[in-house]
């Protein structure tokens, strides 16, 4: 089975990236960071947001952006901004592919967007409204490629044990 990749350039939050590496150990994706970063990858917040899933974690660590595409040469790449034209629920996402996204603060280079064009996609949102958390960018986009993988690999379904159920047999709240 080929992994999905989450790719962060130059990420400059230390939460976002431990709350992303956290969606990526649970999801089984590859987290790529492309330097230069805002933080230390020792960072205390990076670490407390990424919790004990660290060893479930492939992270992989690039230079720049020329690096990540020489040592990866990802053949399927989809580029997250708020410039894009196309919906992300709009595009497939075959196994294997490379999701992209930018800084906080800045987004994607405008190079890059223009070179890959037909592969950016956007989450839409209201006019006016400047971004998504990146974080929360991300995990959409994750488990959209992944629902139109059929979730390979990952656990579905749950178990409520008798013992956890509420006394009156209702609903959890």
């Amino acid at each position: 089975m080929q992994k999905l990749h989450i790719v962060l350039v130059e990420p400059q939050i230390p939460q976002n990236t431990g709350n992303i590496a956290r969606t990526c150990a649970a999801t089984g994706c590859v987290l790529h960071l492309v330097r230069p970063m805002g933080f230390a990858v020792d960072d205390k917040k990076l670490k407390r947001a990424g919790l004990d899933y660290w060893y479930l974690l492939d992270i992989r660590y690039h230079d720049n952006l020329d690096a990540f595409f020489k040592t990866e040469n990802p053949q399927s790449c989809f580029f997250f901004s708020t410039k894009a034209e196309q919906n992300y629920s709009q595009v497939t996402y075959p196994a294997g592919s490379y999701l992209v996204f930018g800084r906080e603060d800045a987004g994607l280079p405008e190079e890059l967007l223009r070179k890959y064009y037909s592969q950016c996609v956007r989450l839409p949102m209201l006019e006016g409204a400047r971004s998504l958390n990146l974080s929360n960018t991300v995990a959409v986009a994750v488990y959209e490629a992944l629902r139109q993988q059929g979730f390979s690999a990952l656990k579905t379904k749950g178990f409520i044990s008798a013992q956890s159920t509420p006394k009156d047999g209702g609903p959890f709240v």
